[in-house]
């Protein structure tokens, strides 16, 4: 099938971090740098998560809720440090820790959207992510 042609344009609180373009890695399951994360390897580690086995590296994360606590500052600076870091995380909501960790490690972050971030936003969509302008756009999609 044909890309989509025009962009979706999805709208969501301003965030923080860089302006980024990359593809969507997408699951309806909540996130923890430090439960989930196999840090070392790149991968989804927690073996009842959705997206077990997967790589997050260079994918934009597009999940529901952070869950946590104090370490994932820390471990997102560490993981940016050692290139082994996603390119963005968009979930429909975020707590204080995980934001502390985005901008501590310099990560493009966005939340709060009109709808379920995770049913409108598909893995393999090609994002543009804009924290600045609280925008994410879905830029190219395949139609099924």
């Amino acid at each position: 099938m044909p890309p989509l042609r025009m962009p979706i344009v999805l709208n969501c609180h301003r965030g923080i971090g860089p302006a980024v373009s990359g593809t969507a890695l997408v699951a309806r399951d909540n996130f923890s740098a430090r439960y989930d994360l196999d840090r070392k390897r790149g991968v989804f580690s927690r073996p009842t998560h959705k997206l077990a086995g997967e790589s997050y590296v260079g994918k934009i994360l597009v999940l529901n809720e952070a869950k946590g606590g104090v370490a994932t500052a820390w471990m997102l600076r560490d993981m940016k440090e050692r290139g082994l870091v996603p390119l963005a995380l968009v979930f429909n909501r975020v707590n204080p820790i995980l934001a502390q960790g985005a901008a501590f490690a310099g990560l493009a972050l966005v939340d709060r959207f009109a709808g379920d971030v995770s049913d409108l936003i598909r893995t393999g969509d090609e994002l543009r992510v804009d924290p600045a302008a609280g925008v994410v756009e879905i830029l190219n999609r395949e139609i099924s």
